[in-house]
Order: structure tokens, then C-alpha cells, then sequence
């Protein structure tokens, strides 16, 4: 064997050393939606028949928890079963109570389960070696029922250890009520956990981190920097001078809402415009505009009393970037290196055609994006329905919650389909190692998810690039020739 041919083979060896995720699994679900995942990637269907899954997370032994909108919270077992292969055999009951509708937590040493309504926040003793709660729920927050946007997210801040963020919505789609700060609409809060007495009050209690934020369901902190960033469903219907923008404006918005760690901003405890500023998207498209991508702007009818100018006078803080409008992201997830943060895109009814209905990723850097705020390409996507354009009639999934497992796969849920996802790398990787200073970047096939108006969508492909198998063809090829 010459040193060519002894290359070639050490080179096949790794490649199948590498390739530790099978085409395809011998699970008998079926997915009600077709994926389209971005080269690189992998999409698992692990388990569906659930009722509206949203908020997931997983406990110290591996099960998800999930919450069933209206159901309560379930914990699903999951195995591993090799290749890039998940199933779950079993699920139980944790929590039944029909008022969980959204958010879940749960403490470093996994010992504390939390969960939200509308209304209020609450805390129960759990087990994992049981999956099962004991006691009474111990209520947390209370006082923040409104109509129209209803969920309430919960993270417990890493940074700030015993800090317990909560996030509130609006009452409608443009709510008079979040103009003023004593209302507690449209806010987001962290409340310690450590000295609390008895049941926090939203409205009066409470450390403000962001206020004039029309519906941020999702938030995460920078693991490295502690830095803190949400995710905004922006207004409907929207209209300038009596022109109707809706469709091109304004942009769904992540935002950065300072720190808990000690780190000084001046973004904490800012207001960001909603109800009278928002974040422009297509600059084009809005009347007697002059600004940039991102940059507040006023609407309505334009006057003395509501102008761009009062937006720029009045301080609203802009946000660090924007995405295509009508998108509704919900969850935000940093990986634990801090360089890329995973981001769904529920979907919206307001936008013709449809957009949204994916999971995208934005590179990050010494907890900042790595795009610039004008930027409308930020967002990559990595898996999607196979016809988003179908999607305000047809069975698509929807993405809302994300979570890591102890291996770097992350798991995301589907509440119209009621099912749940892994989502992995083609070459085996963990999923949480893409990002923008890690082995395995997001691929430069992948498509931004606001490339353009109508927001591209990612090739369709449940198995490694064609890149990779071009490079198997090549190595095959040349070994035959040398022996």
C-alpha cells in the first residue's frame, strides 16, 4: 500500500468515525408537516399526539417537561437509541392544571419545577427519579392577567443566581395601558427569589429590565457575558398616514435589556417605543420616512403630538436587530459557548404570503450579534416547512419552545401539530456547537430568513450536504484508482 492509498484510507476512516447520524430512523411517527432542514442538519420527529406542547425543558435525569396549553405539564421519557435517533416510550402527568399555558423552569439543582398562567407564577418541589411533584404550588407572581397576549415566560437568571425573570404582554394589539409605566402592560420583570416573603405584584413589585415591549414571549441570557436578550412579536394592521404598511412593517425585534450580574447599561429598565415607536423594516414602504433599518418611527397619522421626532426625543431604545415582520418569534436559546442564539419563528395570520413557521439561528460574539443593527440578514434558517407559503391553510408546524439536552441536541416543540422535534448536525456534532467562533458555523448554504420581503427558505434535505457526499465519491474514487 503506497503513503497515497494509506491517506486515503486513514481519510475514509475519520469519515466514518464522523458519521455517527443515520439517513433515517426507525421510528413509525409521522411528521404532519414536511421539514425542510439547512444543509448540515438533521430533523428527528421524537413524539407528537400532545395538546398544544409550548414551554419545554428538561430535568436533571433527561426527561422533557413540556407544557400542554391548557393541560398542565407532562413529562415525556426520552431515549437515546443511537445514530441521531430519539424516541419517547413514556410520558406522565406532573402537573394537571388547565391554566399552564405557556412558561417553565426549573432551578440549577433541579429540585424546583415553575410554571405560569396568565395570572401568576408558581413554584412546586419535583423529582425527577419520580417525574412528579409534592406539596402545594407555592404562588410567586401574581396580579398580571390580561386578555390577548396571555403567556407569561420565566427564566431564572444564571448570572443573578435566585433572580426570576417574568415577561408580560400586551392587553391588545395596540394597548393604550403600556404608555404608562405604573400599568405593568407590556413590561418585562426580574424578582428575586432568595428574600421573597409572599407573592410578588407585577404591577408594583419587582426589578424593571424593559417596558414599552408589545409581546417579547421569548428571553435567554449570554452565558459568558450575562447579557439579556428578548424576542418581540411586533403590532398588526399597521398604518402610516393612512397608508396600510402592514405587510412590509414594522420589524419583529430582538432587544437587549442590560444586565443582572452587576454590569452596568443603560438599557436596563429603558422604554422601547410600543405602543407609539416601532422598528422599521422596509424603509421603502413607510410614508415621509427618512431613517435606517431598525430605527424607530411613529404611525398613525403624523402631527405635533405623534412624529418620528418624538420617538428620537423621548429616548426610546431601538432594537439590537430586527426580522422580517409578522414572523412571531417565541423562544430565544443561547448555546453554551454564548455564539449563536436559536431563535422559532411561529408564524403570523397578517402577512400575505405567509412567513415565519421556522427555526432560524443569529451568530453572536462577546455577547453581542455579530450583524450590525441594520442588518436584515441576520437570521438564518435552519428548519422550516417545506411550503411556508401554504402555511396560513395547511397543516404546518409552528416552532415555540426550545431546549437543550445534556448532549447538545436541541429539542423543540410544535403546538399546532403537537409535536416535538431534535434538531442535530449531519456530521454528528453536537447541535450546540454552531455559532459564530465554534467548530461547525452555521453552513453558508443556509438561507437568511430576511434575505428578502417574502423571506427565503432553506434547501430541503434530511441528510448530510451534497458536499459531503460529493467529498465520500471522491475519496471512494481515488482509493479504488490507487489499489
Amino acid at each position: 500500500m503506497n503513503a497515497l492509498t494509506s491517506a486515503l484510507v486513514l481519510a475514509l476512516a475519520a469519515a466514518v468515525q464522523g458519521q455517527s447520524v443515520a439517513s433515517s430512523c426507525s421510528s413509525t411517527l409521522q411528521s404532519k408537516a414536511t421539514p425542510s432542514v439547512a444543509p448540515g442538519y438533521v430533523a428527528r420527529l421524537v413524539a407528537n399526539k400532545l395538546e398544544s406542547p409550548r414551554g419545554i425543558k428538561f430535568d436533571d435525569a433527561g426527561n422533557l417537561l413540556v407544557v400542554e396549553s391548557g393541560v398542565g405539564v407532562t413529562a415525556l421519557k426520552i431515549r437515546d437509541d443511537g445514530e441521531g435517533c430519539f424516541s419517547s416510550p413514556s410520558r406522565k402527568t406532573v402537573v394537571s392544571d388547565q391554566d399552564l399555558n405557556h412558561g417553565i423552569e426549573m432551578s440549577e439543582d433541579g429540585s424546583t419545577l415553575y410554571a405560569s398562567s396568565t395570572e401568576a407564577a408558581y413554584s412546586w418541589d419535583y423529582s425527577s427519579d419520580t417525574q412528579a411533584t409534592s406539596g402545594k404550588p407555592q404562588t410567586l407572581v401574581t396580579n398580571m392577567t390580561n386578555s390577548d397576549h396571555t403567556t407569561r415566560t420565566l427564566l431564572l437568571s444564571k448570572a443573578a443566581p435566585g433572580m426570576l425573570i417574568v415577561t408580560r404582554g400586551s392587553t391588545s394589539n395596540i394597548d393604550s395601558l403600556a404608555e404608562n409605566i405604573a400599568t405593568g402592560h407590556s413590561q418585562i420583570k426580574a424578582f428575586n427569589m432568595t428574600n421573597m416573603t409572599s407573592a410578588y405584584d407585577f404591577q408594583t413589585d419587582g426589578l424593571l429590565l424593559g417596558w414599552g415591549l408589545r409581546n417579547d414571549v421569548g428571553i435567554d441570557e449570554d452565558p459568558i457575558t450575562g447579557a439579556l436578550y428578548s424576542v418581540e412579536n411586533s403590532v398588526d394592521e399597521m398604518t402610516r398616514n393612512g397608508v396600510d404598511i402592514h405587510q412590509s412593517n414594522p420589524g419583529e425585534e430582538l432587544n437587549f435589556l442590560g444586565y443582572l450580574n452587576g454590569t452596568q447599561s443603560s438599557n436596563q429598565g429603558r422604554n422601547f417605543g410600543y405602543p407609539m415607536c416601532y422598528s422599521a423594516w422596509n424603509t421603502d414602504t413607510i410614508p415621509d420616512f427618512n431613517g435606517e433599518v431598525g430605527e424607530q418611527f411613529a404611525i398613525g397619522r403624523l402631527g405635533s403630538n405623534n412624529s418620528d421626532a418624538m420617538c428620537a426625543a423621548s429616548q426610546v431604545q431601538d432594537a439590537r436587530l430586527v426580522f422580517h415582520p409578522h414572523m412571531a418569534p417565541l423562544d430565544i436559546l443561547f448555546n453554551e459557548a454564548g455564539t449563536a442564539a436559536w431563535v422559532t419563528f411561529h408564524g403570523s395570520w397578517d402577512s400575505q404570503p405567509a412567513v415565519g413557521y421556522k427555526l432560524s439561528v443569529v451568530n453572536f460574539e462577546n455577547g453581542e450579534p455579530t450583524e450590525p443593527s441594520t442588518s436584515k440578514t441576520a437570521a438564518i434558517d435552519i428548519l422550516s416547512n417545506e411550503d411556508v407559503a401554504s402555511c396560513a391553510t395547511a397543516d404546518c408546524f409552528r416552532p415555540v419552545g426550545l431546549a437543550w439536552n445534556a448532549d447538545g441536541v436541541l429539542f423543540m416543540s410544535s403546538d399546532t401539530t403537537g409535536e416535538i422535534y431534535a434538531i442535530l448536525r449531519a456530521n454528528g456534532d453536537a447541535t450546540s456547537s454552531a455559532g459564530s467562533n465554534t467548530t461547525g458555523t452555521v453552513p453558508a448554504g443556509a438561507a437568511s430568513s430576511s434575505s428578502t420581503d417574502s423571506g427565503s427558505q432553506p434547501s430541503s434535505t434530511n441528510m448530510a450536504s451534497a458536499t459531503n457526499m460529493s467529498v465520500w465519491a471522491v475519496l471512494f474514487g481515488l482509493l479504488a484508482y490507487t489499489l
